[in-house]
Parts: C-alpha cells; sequence; structure tokens
C-alpha cells in the first residue's frame, strides 16, 4: 500500500522536515507547500496561523517509523499527520516510491 501523508508545520521548520523524510528513506518524495492559512480551535479558541503543507509519499511498511519522526521534529504539541492510502498510480511511480523508501543495506 502507498500513502500520501498531509502534515502541516511552521514555514520556517517546512524544508527541514521534508529533507529529513527523504534522506532517512521514510519519504520518496515531499511537496512543500507554502501559504496555507490554517483555521482551527485549539485549547477551547479559535486560532489562526500560517503554515507550509507537506505532502508526503510514502508506503505502509513506512508510516510508523515516519509518524513517529514526524512527532519527533514537529514543534507541536498535536501536530495534524493524515494518512491517505491509494492503490491507484502509475505502476513506474509505485516501484520508485518502493523502491526510494527500502533501508539501505
Amino acid at each position: 500500500m502507498s500513502l500520501v501523508v498531509l502534515v502541516t508545520v511552521p514555514p520556517e521548520r517546512a524544508h527541514e522536515l521534508a529533507r529529513t523524510l527523504v534522506s532517512e528513506r521514510l519519504a520518496g518524495c515531499v511537496n512543500v507547500l507554502p501559504g496555507v492559512q490554517s483555521i482551527y480551535r485549539w485549547e477551547g479558541e479559535v486560532a489562526e496561523d500560517p503554515e507550509t503543507l507537506l505532502l508526503i509519499k510514502t508506503t505502509g511498511e513506512q508510516y510508523p517509523a515516519l509518524e513517529a519522526r514526524v512527532r519527533s521534529l514537529h514543534p507541536y504539541e498535536v501536530p495534524e499527520i493524515v494518512a491517505l492510502p491509494f492503490d491507484r498510480a502509475l505502476p513506474e511511480f509505485q516501484s520508485w516510491l518502493r523502491e526510494s523508501t527500502e533501508p539501505v543495506t
């Protein structure tokens, strides 16, 4: 199974987190989408903050490690980490994603 994982982060942390996930082979690719304005409820109040959205492509096998790594690096107490499975994609992309996230032995 392949996944697209959505993670919002403060803009100044986006590239560092994306590079770490790819470098550690937890993700094959991370798209960094700046300019997201998030409006949300936190601790009983409505808050609004600028954020950057990360679109992370990974495999189901790598998801537990990816989630743990995002949690360890993310500055929020409760980070947004939403995994969306997909089973239809270009076969060559699916192969590349599996190869890109395999641990180096």
